[in-house]
Order: C-alpha cells, then structure tokens, then sequence
C-alpha cells in the first residue's frame, strides 16, 4: 500500500513534564480526565495510530477538545508530539532538522485554517503569492503562479483587491489558493469552512471535492460536523478524547458503528443513504436457477440507483458483481432489509 502519512503510537501531553506524566499515564492506566486531576496534565493525543493513502480525503472528526486539531498539527510538526512517530513519504519528520522541516512546510504541506489571517495590506495576489516569496521565487512568476491560482477558485479580476472587500466565502478561497500555490502533496484543512454560512459552505465543498479530485491532493479535512464529513471523506476517523475510536468509511461509520459513542454521533444521520445493493440482498444460493431474474444492480449500487431499477422492471433484480451474480433482490425483501438496516 502507498502510504502518504503514517502515525505510529503518536501521544501529545500538555503540562510541565510531559515525559514523567505519559509514563505515569502507561503504568496506571489513567484517562483524561484522572490525567488532569491527578497529574495536572492535559491529554491532546493519546497513542494514535493511523495510515493515509496517497491522494485519500481523509477527515477527523469529533466534539471540541476530542484531539483532532492538536493530531492535524503534528503532521508538520507544529506541534511536537511527546512520543511516537510521524512519517511523510516514509521519512521520519522528527528527524529532520530546521531546514528539512521548513521546505516540509513550505513545498509540500500546505494550510488551511478556520481563520486565514489575510494580510490586510496586501493585494490578493500578494497574499496567494507570500509562499512563493519566502521561497525566494521572482515576483512575475510568482505573481503569474498566485494568478492562477486565483483562476482556479473562480475569484478571476480580483487579483488586485484587498482581503477586506471580500465575503467570508471569498477569503476561505483565498486561503485555499495561497495553500495550493506552491504546489504541495498534502492539504491539511483545519475546519476551514465552519464560520461560513450553509449555501456558501456547500458550494465550496463541492468545489473542493472538485479540485481535490482533479489534483490528487492527499489531504487530511478536520471538522465536528458529521455531514461535512460523510459528504467529504473517502474514510473518517472519529476522536474521543484523544483517542481514535473508529477508522472507516461513510458506509462502515453509520452503519456498523463500533460502540455507543459513535451510535450516539450518527444517531440523527439517516442510514438509507448509505445502503448498497449487497448489503440488501438475499443469498444466491437461496434463489433457484430458474427463478432468477433478467434484469441486475451493480453489487455496489446505492439505494436510489435499486429503488429506481425494481420500480421501472416492477420485478426482481439480480445483483452482480462483474460478470458473477451474487444475490437477488426482490420488492418485499427489499422492503423488510431497508426497514431492518434503518430501525
């Protein structure tokens, strides 16, 4: 597997003496909350261990004070975790000195925060071209680079205009490009539209979606908004109190939730949605030769696709994977399975 980003058993203890307080917290099995009482330490990240694909969208979800920003921060090492291991591109970050560390950040990790701290005395295009500028790349080229960028995220003649006459929606797309005008790898996106208004909020979802997909950006999307993940993620990770409590896709989060925390997390959100064809089907095996139907949905076809299907047949349908059919779905049993998978 192509792995991008790799943590490995990373913890990240506030307080005064961190390393005494981690030992403490491995020998006697503290939690967050006996940690802060006891020891007088806050617990950020507690023995996370996960893997991102190159170019996944991978999200980290959970409350506030749940570890998924401090986690977000320790890719690029502005924080620095008090043990474990961050590797990028398979290289260890914590080996690498202030140089190494700088053309991480500065080629490739870009940025994205909640608030993008626009230099207001700069010109759009100044500001999408700072990066380039500390990289000590000429002023036309830069400038035609930071342009481009501009382009990208539809802000086209505003090169020349100051972050104070823009909408919120227009300076999160000012970060965005200031983030991707250097080119990098990796996004690290912390809650970057969570200020902004609903209808603003989904259409820059939809045109990242579009950038990153176009890119091949890995990226690493934090948010405590359930809908913006299942909506963004290839896979999700949900923190409590700064442990990973489940690693999955959309379908693997509602659907199969591992514990209480994540049942009550998903709770609202409608698991139809998420229901495929193999997950509705009956067996093959129960359905005799004669008795299968002419008509099929793909093994991995969503609910609508099959609702759409059996309505315009008005018969069963078999369900294939490939050229092999692997179930059968009829209308009853269609009935009872989506009545079953969203009680």
């Amino acid at each position: 597997m192509d792995w991008h980003i790799e943590c490995e058993d990373v913890w990240k203890i506030f307080g005064s003496d961190e390393k005494s307080a981690l030992r403490a917290i491995r020998d006697e099995a503290l939690d967050k909350r006996e940690t802060r009482h006891r020891l007088n330490h806050i617990v950020g990240v507690a023995g996370v261990s996960l893997q991102i694909q190159r170019g996944e969208l991978f999200c980290i979800m959970g409350l506030s004070g749940s570890g998924k920003s401090t986690l977000l921060r320790h890719i690029n090492r502005l924080i620095e975790p008090t043990a474990g291991r961050i590797r990028v591109d398979s290289v260890d970050t914590m080996t690498m000195d202030n140089k190494a560390l700088s053309r991480l950040r500065s080629t490739t990790i870009g940025m994205v925060f909640q608030h993008m701290a626009l230099w207001p005395h700069r010109t759009l295009l100044d500001n999408v071209a700072y990066g380039l500028e500390i990289q000590g790349m000429a002023k036309e080229k830069r400038w035609g680079l930071a342009s481009e960028m501009l382009s990208l995220m539809k802000l086209d003649g505003w090169d020349n205009r100051f972050p104070d006459e823009l909408s919120g929606g227009m300076q999160q797309r000012v970060g965005l490009a200031r983030a991707l005008a250097s080119n990098p790898d990796i996004l690290l996106m912390d809650e970057p539209f969570s200020a902004l208004d609903p209808i603003i909020r989904r259409d820059l979802q939809t045109q990242f979606l579009e950038l990153t997909r176009r890119m091949r950006k890995t990226t690493l999307f934090v948010t405590h908004d359930l809908e913006e993940a299942l909506r963004l993620g290839d896979r999700i990770a949900i923190m409590k109190d700064g442990e990973l409590v489940q690693v999955g896709t959309a379908e693997d989060i509602v659907l199969a939730p591992v514990n209480d925390y994540v049942a009550d997390f998903v709770g609202p959100m409608s698991k139809a949605r998420f229901l495929r064809a193999e997950q509705l089907m009956m067996p093959i095996s129960d359905v005799a030769d004669q008795k299968r139907p002419q008509h099929s949905v793909p093994h991995d076809a969503h609910l609508p696709e099959i609702l759409e299907k059996v309505a315009k047949v008005r018969e069963p349908v078999c369900v294939a994977d490939g050229d092999t059919i692997v179930g059968l779905i009829e209308p009853y049993g269609l009935l009872r399975a989506m009545s079953r998978a969203t009680a």
